[in-house]
């Protein structure tokens, strides 16, 4: 696996969690790292999370945050693309540059208007029929992180 993570998976208060185990496995998959912002809607040492990330859970590079000032402030506040079913550019429409941190809200709620409104232009959503309010977290994070690998030409991966 790479040392250097060319994506970075940033989930703001996640409730469910087999979208989280499913994710953190994608994200093994793919030498990314996933950032945590809490609160958390369950515990990383819940049988449902195991499940989903099933043993991959322990190759996992995952960082906690106790809310996302707290996330930024680590983190130099980051280049971010923001994901979210309210915004009109499309997630390809974007440049994912190595190192990018893109960041999904909760599957409740998505992502909250005030960080939409800072992060403007580097907000995008996938596109859908209308009346479909959105996708499941884990299938979301999937799309728009292997577009993020397929601009950088999949470093890494076989």
């Amino acid at each position: 696996m790479r040392a250097v993570a060319q994506v970075n998976i940033v989930l703001l208060e996640p409730e469910i969690p087999a979208n989280t185990g499913n994710i953190g496995r994608s994200c093994v998959a793919t030498g990314s790292v996933l950032h945590l912002i809490r609160p958390l809607g369950f515990s990383t040492d819940d049988k449902y999370i195991k499940r989903a990330g099933m043993d991959y859970w322990a190759q996992l590079d995952v960082r906690y945050y106790d809310g996302f000032g707290d996330f930024l402030k680590v983190n130099n506040n980051p280049e971010m693309v923001v994901t979210s079913s309210k915004v009109t550019r499309c997630y390809t429409d974007v440049a994912y540059a190595p190192g990018v941190f893109i960041l999904f809200g909760k599957e409740s709620a998505g992502v909250p208007q005030e960080i939409l409104a800072q992060y403007g232009d580097n907000c995008v959503r996938i596109p859908m029929v209308d009346g479909v309010r959105c996708l499941n977290l884990g299938s979301s994070v999937a799309v728009v992180l292997y577009e993020a690998l397929r601009q950088q030409g999949f470093v890494g991966l076989g």
